[in-house]
């Protein structure tokens, strides 16, 4: 496996494996690899001729009083996993050469970056969305691999793609979870040993939408109380947000008969934890009546 720093050495590789026939896939991270991310990495291993995965810890989408400083970095441990798996390179750019001095463009999704953590964490997904439009420049994939742990952040890199004309395939892999049911993040290491039995409560109160639902209800608005009931039960979590919204445009839907996207967001501590699942709306009986 290959180790590339530079953005320039990235896209002349790139352009070279693409030159010689390779189809390209792109797995983004911020390092602090769990399976949830090396469930993509086999995706892209599957899919494509050439893996590539980026570290990069972006700056941009992070607020002023998150956690960029103390974000976990333990690049040793991540480039063992991905060279484990077969991973043809590892791209892991400095700040500085992802951001030179005097670079002052962004890309934004406009009213999608608003909504679900767009609400709660003003200018997330601007930050996301420059370095992924960044990523795609220098890398030039055939196919790009995200999780559906982040599904707003997927919706809005599908906009992102559709409405700047990128000629890459966006493929959203499943969320993956603990045995108890906690969705995989980089940020549960922060979780002490009380407050990992806490974060359980998330998944918890999506299940009892599930189970809601899967009997015939189809009301946001009776789900949504059902779910805010389940977390208010926890008292080390305090729920941020929990919505019903439509998939591809993350509006609010107020009736789930045609599906949804229910996703929640909470803090446990201090450290704030998202999930989410997908609400499929029921076949049609086909035929003569």
């Amino acid at each position: 496996m290959d180790v590339i720093r530079g953005a320039d050495q990235m896209h002349a590789a790139a352009a070279q494996a693409r030159n010689s026939g390779k189809r390209i896939g792109l797995v983004p991270t911020m390092g602090a690899l769990h399976e949830g991310h090396l469930s993509l990495v086999r995706m892209a291993r599957a899919q494509t001729h050439w893996s590539t995965v980026s570290i990069f810890v972006n700056p941009l989408q992070f607020g002023p009083n998150e956690d960029l400083a103390r974000y976990p970095r333990p690049f040793e441990r991540d480039r063992q996993l991905l060279e484990a798996e077969g991973v043809d390179v590892l791209f892991a750019p400095s700040v500085e050469d992802m951001y030179p001095p005097g670079a002052k463009t962004v890309v934004e999704v406009q009213e999608m970056s608003g909504r679900l953590c767009g609400a709660s964490r003003p200018g997330h997904f601007r930050g996301v969305t420059t370095v992924v439009a960044k990523l795609f420049n220098i890398v030039q994939p055939n196919v790009a691999f995200f999780g559906q742990k982040d599904a707003a952040q997927a919706a809005i890199i599908r906009g992102m793609v559709r409405d700047l004309n990128f000629d890459v395939q966006v493929v959203v892999g499943p969320v993956i979870r603990e045995a108890d049911g906690l969705a995989m993040s980089s940020r549960n290491q922060y979780l002490n040993p009380e407050q990992r039995l806490a974060a359980t409560v998330l998944y918890r109160a999506l299940m009892r939408v599930q189970q809601m639902a899967d009997r015939g209800e189809r009301s946001s608005s009776a789900l949504l109380q059902a779910a805010r009931g389940v977390m208010a039960e926890e008292a080390l979590a305090r729920l941020d947000y929990v919505e019903a919204v439509n998939p591809e445009t993350l509006e609010p839907v107020a009736d789930i008969g045609h599906g949804a996207l229910i996703a929640i967001a909470a803090f446990v501590g201090s450290t704030r934890l998202i999930d989410n699942i997908l609400l499929i709306a029921p076949m049609r009986a086909s035929g003569p009546h």
